[in-house]
């Protein structure tokens, strides 16, 4: 079986570095290799990129999808035959190859260039207000190692000012504790007691940000403060930026998620099943689904 191996390539930024002579991944007797680096048009890589090489003739079926690595590169071992290669990324225009990979051969595409989408990326600058009826504050915890639990807070309230720079924009949210809902009234009773939210001495859970990143296209990072029950911490918000549509005024979506450890806001409280299995996990995760409403 065929191997690629690495050679001394030119990065982006024209700056040299020297991969190690090593076998990269095997080429199958029957196919070949396609590969590939994802990169803005200033040149730097792009990361999450969904790659698909999809046959050209017959079914035109997926024959391979998978998503760039942290340095934009991609690569697949395909049978032989007539592909196209397509890339995706949020906030960015579809971008499209024909090749043929031959048995035994390496199809190296090198660096392709994605162009921004410029109206899928950035909000208008201005106020925005979280829209509670279409929103959701969702998060997800695993009950003894076996199944998750699904609960959400249903009050909640919060306005998004999107600046010219978009890394000067903020959020604030306030969440008032005692609507977390889990659809199990025993259980939520629980979560609002002193184990857990302590409401009755802390009612509202709030957070604000401290910085708005963009990653990639409509991928962005809003780091901030977080408090629950007293405690304030960091949490990074992955987040992807859905657009902009007009209904009963102008509107904006994102999804938004990350991962809170109980120990940091002090909620402690723990029991412990057979094998000493915990019956609440101590990671939750969050998920977000925000639409915001602009203000005129």
């Amino acid at each position: 079986m065929a191997l690629l191996r690495r050679r001394r390539r030119t990065p982006i930024g024209g700056e040299s570095y020297r991969d190690a002579d090593h076998a990269l991944m095997p080429i199958p007797p029957t196919g070949g290799l396609v590969s590939a680096q994802l990169r803005n048009v200033e040149g730097r890589p792009l990361p999450g990129v969904t790659v698909a090489v999809i046959e050209t003739e017959g079914l035109r079926r997926v024959v391979t999808e998978t998503v760039t690595d942290p340095f934009g590169f991609y690569t697949a071992a395909v049978p032989s035959g007539a592909y196209t290669l397509r890339a995706t990324l949020g906030g960015y225009t579809t971008l499209t190859r024909d090749l043929v990979v031959g048995r035994g051969e390496h199809a190296a595409l090198g660096a392709l260039t994605m162009s921004a989408d410029q109206g899928s990326t950035r909000p208008s600058p201005g106020e925005w207000v979280i829209d509670d009826a279409h929103s959701r504050l969702g998060f997800v915890a695993r009950h003894i190692a076996l199944s998750r639990v699904y609960g959400q807070f249903t009050r909640f309230r919060g306005s998004i000012h999107i600046a010219e720079d978009l890394e000067d924009s903020s959020v604030d949210v306030v969440i008032d504790a005692a609507s977390i809902e889990t659809h199990n009234a025993q259980r939520d009773a629980h979560l609002r007691s002193q184990d857990f939210l302590a409401v009755d001495d802390y009612p509202q859970l709030q957070f604000s940000s401290t910085r708005f990143g963009v990653r990639a296209g409509n991928a962005w990072t809003i780091d901030g403060e977080l408090s629950i029950r007293g405690r304030t911490n960091d949490v990074r918000l992955d987040t992807t930026y859905l657009g902009t549509q007009s209904w009963n005024g102008t509107r904006v979506g994102a999804t938004a998620t990350t991962s809170l450890h109980r120990e940091h806001f002090t909620l402690n409280w723990q029991q412990m099943v057979a094998r000493g299995i915990p019956v609440v996990g101590s990671t939750i995760q969050i998920h977000l689904d925000v639409q915001a409403v602009l203000q005129l």
